[in-house]
């Protein structure tokens, strides 16, 4: 058994490939740039190029089971991922650990369609559905409220459970090893509801200046997102999902009692103090 982690680079890859390298399981990082931090192995992999499929197999003809991470900036994301899941498939792949997220189920938009192909197939499975990460607030918010002292989203008033890469890392492991496989969608939540204003406030305590929250609307977070050289669609979709959050869908799904769930340990306080002084000016 060998371990395929697509998107190794990423946020949870990295923090899979941990668990994986303590846990002393085999396994193999795909990456544009074919690179991993020492002393994990790696290989050049792209979802684009089709001529790139064939390394892994190469690299480690063990490989039975993926942890995939489609690409990013694509609303629908099947036509991108489906020709390496059936390359995949020739080669003895029987297992496949998606990253999907919280508002999103089988057939829907972005990795949706990709979840509903793994279930058509009948292959081994498992979709994780986390809500919004932790680590956002040291990426794409990072400059946000370390230069300028605030966050900014469309969720308006709405909370969600914000959850660490590090657990939805927990409950990949799980997936990939799991026997009889697991074959069903897990949400993924931190143990604890907040608001951004919450967030503002909490950011605010700990780094010991004011921090806010600038509310804006879904057409503004759309022009935002275009920006980053997206398709429009793309941007109006991730937009909308600010959207549902705003109107306490988010809320509502980590209250329900009708979908499988994984609840974090790690709260989110935890993460801004070890990571203080990424917000703070040099």
């Amino acid at each position: 058994m060998t371990i395929l982690v697509t998107g190794g680079r990423g946020k949870t890859g990295i923090a899979l490939s941990k668990l994986l390298h303590d846990a002393n399981l085999p396994f193999l990082i795909a990456s544009r740039s074919g690179q991993a931090t020492a002393p994990y192995k790696a290989v050049i992999f792209d979802w684009a190029d089709p001529t790139t499929y064939e390394n892994p197999f190469k690299a480690d003809p063990n490989i039975d089971r993926i942890y995939v991470v489609g690409p990013e900036g694509i609303y629908d994301a099947l036509p991108a991922v489906k020709p390496f899941i059936d390359f995949a498939r020739t080669k003895g792949v029987k297992r496949f650990v998606l990253l999907g997220a919280s508002r999103l189920g089988a057939g829907d938009s972005f990795l949706g369609a990709v979840h509903q192909y793994l279930i058509d197939i009948g292959v081994e499975y498992a979709v994780l559905r986390p809500t919004w990460f932790y680590q956002n607030f040291s990426t794409t918010l990072l400059s946000s409220i370390r230069d300028s002292n605030q966050t900014f989203s469309a969720t308006g008033e709405g909370r969600m459970a914000f959850v660490s890469t590090e657990d939805i890392a927990q409950v990949a492991l799980e997936a990939l090893t799991a026997e009889p496989s697991l074959n069903k969608d897990i949400l993924i939540f931190g143990p604890e509801l907040f608001s951004h204003d919450e967030v503002a406030k909490l950011f605010s305590s700990i780094l010991g200046r004011e921090i806010t929250h600038k509310k804006i609307t879904t057409e503004a977070l759309e022009k935002i997102f275009a920006g980053f050289g997206v398709t429009q669609q793309y941007a109006e979709g991730y937009a909308n999902l600010e959207k549902e959050v705003s109107l306490g869908l988010e809320e509502k799904l980590f209250n329900s009692t009708n979908h499988q769930k994984f609840i974090g340990k790690r709260t989110l306080e935890e993460y801004i103090k070890a990571n203080r002084d990424l917000w703070i000016k040099q």
